[in-house]
């Protein structure tokens, strides 16, 4: 398998997990069927997947690391993370507060000054750096053998 294929995969395992964990923060969980809330944690996911590819497509670009992840790996998984970060934050205020596709339960704790959920920014800050090394952990690995 492919580094960036191996990093996706680890990626979509791991976001669909935390949007699972973290569904009872958005009030869709309070009247929605269990296929509507099915479907809602499935295009998260999806759509967690395409920020985290994109972002380390531009990272991979703009640190210009042509062996990673063994070469400048955290100055991109830095860059990934930050452009993955930026990225969540502009989708949660537009889709929150703009176009109101959705909105956050009481129970969300929110972070100034968006009004940004914090548990979609915890997921930026740990999912992509975790998998961004366990990728490296898996690609070392791979290299040996």
């Amino acid at each position: 398998m492919h580094t960036a294929a191996a990093y996706l995969a680890l990626l979509a395992s791991a976001n669909l997990v935390w949007e699972v964990a973290h569904v009872r923060l958005y009030t869709l969980w309070e009247g929605a069927s269990p296929a509507q809330i099915g479907r809602a944690v499935l295009h998260c996911t999806l759509g967690d997947v395409a920020i985290g590819g994109a972002a380390l497509g531009l990272a991979l670009l703009l640190v210009r690391a042509a062996a990673w992840p063994f070469e400048r790996f955290g100055e991109v998984a830095f860059a990934a993370t930050l452009i993955g970060l930026l990225a969540t934050i502009a989708i949660e205020w537009l889709s929150v507060e703009v176009w109101r596709r959705w909105a956050y339960a009481a129970a969300m704790p929110r972070v100034p000054p968006f009004g940004t959920g914090l548990t979609p920014l915890l997921q930026w800050l740990i999912l992509p750096p975790l998998c961004l090394w366990l990728t490296r952990s898996w690609s070392a690995r791979r290299s040996t053998d």
